[in-house]
């Protein structure tokens, strides 16, 4: 009975040295045994190893790319601006043996490694350069961070900066600052636009110059550009120079004694430089029409005015441009009255 304790116990023993001697490595793992404290030369691969139970410890290290997140940084960048940076570093084991060895925590390694790094990159670098140049300096936080993990068996893969916090103050200022640079930049292109239709503009006018009918073309379509619009109001432009030519050609409307041509009375000249200013700026056929509508508008007065005497109108009561008619009779009326018998 006692021996067949003793099988029993022999075999139940044996069966948990067998389960502590054989280990599983996963594929994207690599195991490092110790054997009495001392490490194996070469790491175990993937599948089942075998060890040897209470003699050989077996440790595994992962060999995927690991994202770690680094720390908010706050720092004073080259131009003196408080700024607050994170980032995020990928990176890998490529040694298992360095990376028990040689260090006793490669992620925290890594990870204090980075925080520094990046704190000396903030410090290295202006505002603009975090803001639009940060290839650069992913590239330059990269290499910082891959110096000392080399020789721990770990390999930076990346670093990415993912934020840039900046103070209330100083993203208004920025704003600022971008809204003045665009408007500097509509002001040059406004400016730009202006002189080069200036140069257009002169070489249109002096093409006309050498064409005056093209002005003329130019102004019926800019009339039928604008009648096209069903405007009540038409408004043409009445050319300067017409209106100088008219001033300088017509005659003084007073005339001297010395002009008044002899057997003429002193009641006819002013008829006469009348007719003379008239006939000088419109011509003799128009001066006619114009003598004759004259005599029209006289004799209508009077008309009127004889109307208002037959119809015995109050004295208040005056018809329109009578008032100059009344007073020329009444004045005719003096004179005959002191006229000798």
């Amino acid at each position: 009975m006692f021996f067949l304790f003793l099988i029993f116990g022999l075999i139940a023993l044996g069966a948990i040295g067998l389960g502590n001697s054989l280990k599983i490595v996963k594929q994207y793992e690599r195991g490092v045994v110790f054997r009495l404290g001392r490490v194996t030369e070469e790491p175990k691969h993937p599948g089942m190893t075998a060890i040897i139970p209470f003699v050989d410890r077996l440790e595994k290290v992962s060999l995927q790319i690991i994202t770690m997140p680094i720390p908010a940084q706050e720092g004073i960048t080259r131009d003196n601006v408080t700024v607050r940076v994170d980032a995020v570093i990928y990176f890998k084991v490529v040694d298992p043996r360095r990376a028990i060895v040689d260090v006793e925590n490669y992620q925290l390694a890594v990870g204090q490694v980075a925080q520094t790094s990046l704190r000396s990159i903030i410090g290295q670098s202006d505002l603009d350069d975090l803001l639009t140049n940060r290839e650069r300096l992913n590239q330059g936080l990269a290499i910082m961070i891959d110096s000392p993990a080399v020789d721990w068996g770990v390999h930076i893969d990346r670093v990415e900066i993912k934020d840039v916090a900046l103070p209330e103050s100083m993203k208004r200022s920025m704003s600022r600052q971008a809204e003045a640079e665009r408007e500097r930049r509509s002001r040059v292109i406004i400016a730009d636009g202006e002189f080069q239709a200036s140069n257009k503009l002169a070489q249109a006018a002096s093409a006309m110059a050498d064409t005056p009918a093209a002005l003329q073309l130019r102004l019926l379509q800019t009339i039928v550009e604008v009648a096209s619009e069903r405007n009540s109001t038409l408004v043409l432009p009445f050319p300067v120079e017409l209106l100088r030519f008219l001033e300088g050609n017509t005659p003084k409307a007073s005339t001297s004694a010395e002009d008044v041509p002899a057997g003429t009375s002193s009641s006819d000249s002013p008829a006469a430089a009348t007719n003379a200013s008239m006939s000088a700026t419109f011509g003799a056929k128009d001066t006619e029409h114009s003598l004759d509508d004259l005599n029209g508008m006289v004799r209508a007065l009077s008309d009127s005015v004889r109307l208002n005497e037959t119809m015995h109108l109050p004295a208040s009561f005056k018809l329109p441009g009578n008032e100059n008619d009344t007073a020329a009779s009444a004045s005719r009326t003096a004179n005959d009255d002191k006229a000798p018998a």
